[in-house]
């Protein structure tokens, strides 16, 4: 009931068709989230993509300036003297063969999957699994590398992946409730920016049609869209 009534409140604080600035939405949300636990801070923006279209599909990384708040997982397949370094640099989990086979099993024990150019022909066999989990080393993303402590270090520091669903609207973290509100602020345009960069050829008309944020437990606000740009 208590929660019920958090959401009731919240909602009641947003005008459901108002678009409002990202300050003032980033306000909002820091005024009206009660949960019990630091919640997450998420951003969407309606493309006006295609993703079936291979040239319309929109997918990419970038580092936000003031990190993401979570603890991320990174998953290293490597060998020899790549797989130390991996661990020096802070992998949590580190293998080749005897990792694809937990994978196999089952065991998916990391957010992000990194690998060295040498080990894709084990890697490309777990496609069907790591694929729809958002997990497949990707020589474009920057995890398919010999920099195993660069990906490593950029995955850990606040780096977060995109990639457009099927209705071209991608969501992505930016923060936690408790991050202050210019940290929140230049995270969103970090990310809006890098989402910008990387309209793809075959966009054609209004490439961000809409933005909304929320936190996890909170109601979506609408952003006006030009707000974004600071």
């Amino acid at each position: 009931m208590a929660k019920n009534k958090r959401l009731t409140a919240a909602r009641a604080a947003v005008e459901k068709n108002k678009s409002y600035t990202l300050d003032e939405a980033v306000a909002l949300i820091k005024s009206t989230a009660k949960a019990k636990f630091d919640e997450t801070v998420e951003m969407s923006m309606n493309l006006g993509i295609d993703p079936r279209h291979a040239d319309q599909m929109v997918r990419g990384l970038t580092s936000l300036p003031n990190g993401t708040g979570k603890t991320v997982r990174v998953g290293v397949f490597a060998r020899g003297p790549k797989a130390d370094e991996a661990r020096a640099a802070g992998a949590d989990v580190v293998g080749a063969d005897d990792l694809a086979e937990k994978i196999q099993a089952g065991e998916i024990n990391f957010d992000r999957c990194i690998a060295t150019p040498d080990m894709m022909g084990v890697v490309g066999r777990l496609g069907k699994i790591l694929g729809p989990r958002g997990l497949m080393p990707n020589p474009r993303l920057g995890t398919v590398t010999m920099d195993v402590k660069g990906a490593i270090t950029a995955a850990k520091a606040g780096q977060v992946e995109f990639r457009a669903e099927k209705a071209g609207i991608i969501h992505a973290g930016i923060g936690k409730v408790s991050f202050e509100t210019t940290a929140l602020l230049e995270n969103a345009r970090a990310l809006a920016d890098a989402i910008q960069k990387a309209k793809p050829t075959g966009a054609k008309g209004t490439y961000v049609q809409r933005v909304s944020i929320s936190s996890s437990m909170g109601p979506g606000i609408r952003v006006d869209v030009a707000s974004i740009g600071g």
